[in-house]
């Protein structure tokens, strides 16, 4: 590929991590961009996760070999066998030089075609002694040999000053090795990997930010509307029970206005750390703020029993805090006979019904709609009222 084609793949590759809506797509564009970029047959994008000191692959592009899954789960190798990434290259950076890519081969007898510059000692399966640690000999080369590659080029990823993982190129056995040039190129490619990379976590940021909550750190009401609005779907094409827990704290104000707002807000924290670990008892449960001192659970799957269940414990517990005056909760169940739930917004309103019941009549438990009498009715009848901060996107007002 001549110094235009190389342009063209660089800005076709940046171009790609760019518009890529996710995280995932953004690692896919960088390892499809860098293999079509070398010429490459074969292409990973590998993070180093410090704290569990481990090379976690986190995608294969191009074609894989057999068991090689595209966005592997348990795809990782200890770091300590990879001491080019956590050792000489850290060193070699802290003396002032650069990050270098490198190539490996299988040994010429195993069947790889004669290589334009690679030397003698990467025909002899170690790494090309300009750009690699000096004599060093990889286990990559018996993995080349297993999945019928011929040779690759590494190169390490360096974001915001460190060493963030590697990009891998392989191309298959037969096929021209990869040379001094092409390591060369390899390394300009992973910078350019490294600035996209460094985009999607800024923006992958903004997204966490969007549907987060600040001071508890739980789901905010953003993010209640777009998972209701998708377990409402799955309720309406396969029958999966959904289920949302509304949940008042009681006596917040009269802690701020007697004790000061950071004990207010220390309350807020600890009741959201109650929700969070009773809510873990419901696989896939989303625990949010949705502001003040309003507080939701919401759960697709687990029965009916099971949500008011951990919702009795929630509000146990709650009654148990140093701080407030426990928790006004209430449930609305697709579980239950609670009519036709057309969109999320009559799912939320049975709950915020049944929630006012509970602080009306101070109950001690949940109260359930479809199992109090009144909830139903009264959501029905009674407009939502003044203070409900609580506006979905389906606008039209169920019946």
């Amino acid at each position: 590929m001549g110094v235009d084609g190389r342009l063209r793949a660089m800005v076709a590759l940046s171009q790609a991590m760019a518009a890529a809506p996710t995280a995932r797509e953004s690692w896919r564009a960088a390892a499809q961009g860098a293999c079509a970029a070398l010429a490459g047959s074969f292409a990973a994008l590998s993070v180093w996760e410090r704290d569990l000191g481990r090379l976690k692959v986190l995608v294969n592009a191009g074609e894989r070999a057999e068991g090689e899954e595209e966005f592997p789960e348990g795809e990782s190798y200890p770091v300590h066998q990879f001491p080019e990434i956590a050792e000489f290259l850290h060193e070699r950076w802290a003396g002032g030089g650069g990050p270098n890519a490198w190539v490996e081969t299988v040994d010429h007898a195993a069947g790889a075609g004669a290589g334009a510059g690679a030397g003698a000692d990467a025909d002899a399966g170690v790494s090309a002694p300009a750009a690699g640690p000096p004599g060093y000999c990889h286990q990559r080369v018996a993995a080349l040999r297993r999945r019928g590659r011929g040779c690759c080029v590494v190169a390490p990823i360096v974001l915001h000053g460190r060493a963030w993982g590697e990009l891998y190129v392989a191309r298959p056995l037969g096929a021209p090795l990869f040379d001094a040039d092409d390591a060369d190129f390899a390394t300009v490619i992973a910078s350019v990997v490294a600035a996209g990379l460094a985009q999607t976590e800024r923006l992958e940021e903004v997204r966490r930010l969007a549907f987060t909550d600040p001071l508890t750190g739980l789901a905010n009401r953003r993010a209640v509307d777009a998972r209701l609005d998708e377990a409402i779907g799955s309720y309406r094409n396969d029958g999966a029970v959904v289920s949302l827990v509304v949940c008042d704290l009681n006596g917040l104000k009269q802690v701020n206005d007697t004790l000061g707002h950071a004990l207010g807000d220390r309350l807020l924290e600890r009741f959201a750390s109650l929700l969070s670990v009773c809510g873990a008892r419901l696989p896939g449960a989303l625990s949010a703020r949705l502001g003040g001192d309003e507080f939701c659970l919401l759960a697709v799957g687990p029965s009916a029993d099971e949500v008011i269940a951990v919702a009795a414990e929630l509000c146990a517990r709650a009654g148990e805090l140093e701080l407030g005056e426990g928790v006004a909760c209430g449930i609305a169940s697709t579980g239950d006979p609670i009519g036709e739930v057309p969109s999320g917004r009559r799912l939320f309103r049975l709950a915020d019904a049944a929630q006012y019941r509970a602080k009306a009549v101070r109950a001690a438990g949940p109260v359930v709609a479809g199992r109090d009498g009144t909830v139903i009715r009264l959501a029905d009848t009674q407009a939502p009222p003044a203070r409900d901060r609580r506006r979905f996107r389906d606008a039209p007002p169920s019946p």
